[in-house]
């Protein structure tokens, strides 16, 4: 990172973008983000026409034509994450959780998709229920949240009292150990016997959470279940077993339990649809939406799968940035593309993956090798904290479409991407990306919103618009 990317990633002075005053009607706020010493700085759009002419292009918005809501914009506590963010001083870790999560000053984040026990980004290999010596634990008599109680918890606390609208997401990458036939969490497959066991585990878990004040909005049965990683946790599940443990086993154990989450099916790549396919085929009442992740295929698997199974909610649950898009450019304009698709499919969610790594984009598992993982944040000894391109590509987003916003129409043409959605507030929030090699000017005419956009090549503007006298609800 240059050291003119390193002065720019700790100014939020122009990110305070859920503030909506000032906003009138007919008017706009603008953010521009063009290169790493440049992202999302405010603009002016009160200005005269630029002066060199560019490529006009008619941004068009049909509010009548209506999608789906947005459920939020989020990222991931994982052990090292947290350890991170936790380890931090106390005016050092208030002022990150702030601009992560507060609506008035920061970006606004409100998902969290949280591992239940260990990932690849851990410090050491965990459960909840770790037993040795070849014992097993069916009553959950063992079971406990000791661990997440010193980072992951406090911080998931913190982050929903900076935004009472953030809701959280478990994940688990495997089974306790003893309840594989590999006898560990790396490798190895859940047994049958133990499917009860192991519906016990996610009830147990969603009631630990709840002791703590935290409410589990929605479970996914098991991250990447058609990946097995030799070197960190991680569980093979396909789908005609993830369907008969839900349907049979953690549907029925966490209605007996009184409790409601919701559950997600799938949390895999775009590349098999094959996989949720089969989950609504079969099951299309034990499952609550399909999440998806970006490490393979094309957006569009999300929306013609939802259309095939009468409208199958879409949850869009983690994308990493990394080395193997090195430059700042190409990866810059990779998340936003991909993230206005993927909104565009239909997700009600766009979640990356770790919220903070250090500066050898760890710690991980011991074992794991090289990562090669960005996260939002990269915390460094000393202390010293950077905002990545993940961070602000995330805020495009984040920073200006609230929960419960619903996405509304708007054209595509030539290089511009878009992505409209109408707030609660009776605000719209414009994302849009020139994804070409020349400038363009783009035309936003909404209402009474008329206003001519600069965006130089491979840019991202945002806009917080009123663009008429929407009353509160109206929409």
């Amino acid at each position: 990172m240059s050291r003119r990317e390193k002065d720019a990633v700790v100014d939020m002075s122009a990110v305070k973008t859920a503030d909506t005053r000032g906003v009138g009607v007919g008017r706009a706020r603008a953010w521009l983000s063009t290169d790493a010493g440049h992202m999302m700085q405010a603009v002016s759009l009160d200005g005269d026409a630029p002066a060199e002419a560019a490529h006009e292009v008619p941004l068009e918005i049909d509010h009548a034509r209506r999608f789906q809501s947005i459920l939020g914009f989020g990222a991931s506590f994982t052990d090292s994450s947290a350890f991170l963010v936790n380890g931090l001083d106390a005016s050092a870790r208030q002022e990150v959780m702030r601009r992560l999560f507060s609506r008035r000053h920061g970006i606004g984040l409100s998902l969290l998709r949280n591992p239940m026990g260990a990932c690849d980004y851990s410090r050491w290999v965990y459960s909840y229920d770790d037993m040795s010596g070849g014992a097993t634990d069916e009553d959950m008599r063992h079971f406990s949240i000791r661990h997440d109680l010193a980072d992951i918890v406090p911080l998931t606390k913190e982050a929903m009292d900076l935004n009472p609208d953030l809701r959280l997401i478990a994940s688990p990458w495997s089974a306790p150990g003893w309840m594989k036939d590999s006898g560990t969490m790396i490798t190895g497959s859940l047994l049958k016997r133990w499917y009860s066991a192991y519906a016990r585990y996610f009830v147990r878990f969603i009631q630990a959470y709840r002791g703590q004040g935290i409410a589990v909005h929605a479970l996914t049965v098991q991250n990447e279940p058609l990946f097995e990683p030799p070197h960190y946790p991680g569980m093979p599940m396909s789908a005609a077993e993830e369907l008969e443990f839900v349907t049979s086993f953690l549907r029925p154990a966490l209605e007996r339990a009184g409790l409601s989450p919701e559950i997600w099916g799938y949390d895999h790549n775009w590349d098999h649809p094959e996989y949720p396919a089969h989950l609504l085929e079969h099951g299309r009442k034990a499952f609550d939406g399909i999440a998806w992740h970006w490490y393979g295929g094309e957006a569009a698997r999300q929306s013609e799968l939802s259309r095939q199974y009468d409208d199958a909610p879409v949850y869009f649950t983690e994308g990493s940035g990394g080395d193997w898009i090195p430059a700042f450019g190409p990866a810059f304009g990779n998340l936003m593309r991909t993230g206005i698709e993927i909104l565009r499919h239909r997700s009600r969610s766009l979640m990356l993956w770790n919220i903070a790594l250090d500066r050898r984009n760890g710690p991980v598992v011991p074992g794991f090798g090289r990562s090669t993982c960005r996260g939002l944040l990269r915390i460094s000894r000393g202390a010293k904290v950077e905002y990545t391109l993940d961070y602000w590509g995330l805020a495009h987003f984040s920073s200006v479409i609230a929960a419960g916003a619903v996405r509304v129409e708007s054209t595509q043409s030539g290089s511009l991407r878009s992505l409209v959605c109408d707030n609660p507030d009776g605000t719209t929030a414009m994302v849009l990306f020139n994804d070409g090699n020349r400038p363009v000017d783009v035309r936003v005419k909404d209402g009474e919103l008329d206003t001519l956009c600069r965006l130089p090549s491979q840019s991202a503007m945002t806009l917080l618009a009123r663009v008429s006298t929407w009353r509160e609800g109206e929409r």
